[in-house]
């Protein structure tokens, strides 16, 4: 006896979306951009394509976070940040694939650049606790009183992801600003913005609060120009900028006079340093009698 022929069954695609103020909404103008992979140009799914109202609003949710967020104990955030990459090791096949269909890479380097950005999530975890200690201090005075310097977070900032490196410059980028206790609004890759969508997700899934990380994905230039411009954004790192769109947005930063990162060619498997957790600090020094 025949035995019955099997159904075929339709492929169910991933839908990409936004993630700001720890939702997933599509974008307000309802448009999205195909994505392709690096070598074949194969079809790897569609994009929103963010609008300027979303980039507001996404700012709008980062500036709400700020207070509960740089609240915190450092202590705390650095177990946030370290549930972040349990979650990340968690869906290390997922974000092997997509890495490697976004940069072109084989497999193995693909697997190389995840498990590079989970240790380096890992690495910016613990650093929470520690950089106060780095950068602030007491201060000698001639006179009778205690001078203390500490770091404290700008507040917004608006993170350009890096165009060639999908996952692990994006972790890169983003983990020193929420160590440092401040919120981010990230414009994900142009070209390869799936791995940042995803990344999202991971987000949702750990013990992130709401707002803290909004990531947007679209047209660089059109995203980055009402951000480098707005009040509300203290902030602005330039990695995924070239070079003349990270001469205009610095111009236009300058009116709300922004702390700006420019843009500079980056291993991203080299050792970071803390010069991007110190980026995003600024010191506060107190003056207090002794009492004697």
């Amino acid at each position: 006896m025949k035995a019955p022929e099997q159904q075929s069954r339709l492929s169910v695609f991933k839908t990409y979306k936004l993630y700001v103020g720890g939702k997933f909404p599509r974008s307000e103008s309802g448009r999205v951009y195909e994505v392709t992979d690096s070598k074949g140009g194969q079809w790897l799914a569609n994009a929103p394509l963010s609008s300027r109202k979303d980039a507001r609003d996404a700012v709008v949710a980062a500036r709400k976070a700020v207070p509960g967020w740089s609240g915190a104990t450092a202590y705390n955030r650095g177990q946030v940040l370290y549930r972040v990459a349990e979650m990340l090791e968690g869906r290390r096949e997922q974000f092997v694939r997509e890495v490697a269909e976004a940069d072109g890479l084989s497999k193995a380097k693909a697997a190389a650049a995840v498990d590079a950005a989970v240790d380096r999530w890992v690495w910016y975890a613990g650093w929470t606790d520690k950089i106060a200690q780095v950068v602030g201090g007491a201060n000698p005075v001639a006179g009778p009183f205690f001078n203390l310097s500490t770091p404290e977070p700008t507040g917004v900032v608006a993170v350009l992801a890096p165009q060639d490196s999908s996952l692990l410059g994006l972790v890169s980028v983003l983990a020193p600003v929420i160590a440092t206790g401040n919120s981010a609004v990230v414009i994900a890759a142009e070209r390869a913005p799936l791995p940042a969508l995803s990344f999202g997700e991971v987000l949702a899934t750990s013990d992130v609060p709401a707002g803290v990380v909004n990531i947007l994905s679209g047209r660089t230039a059109e995203l980055a120009a009402p951000l480098a411009a707005h009040q509300d954004v203290n902030g602005l790192d330039l990695s995924g900028a070239g070079a003349e769109l990270a001469v205009e947005l610095e111009v236009s930063a300058a009116d709300t006079l922004k702390r700006v990162r420019r843009p500079s060619p980056e291993d991203w498997t080299a050792d970071p340093g803390t010069g991007r957790l110190t980026a995003w600090l600024e010191t506060k020094t107190v003056w207090h009698p002794i009492g004697v």
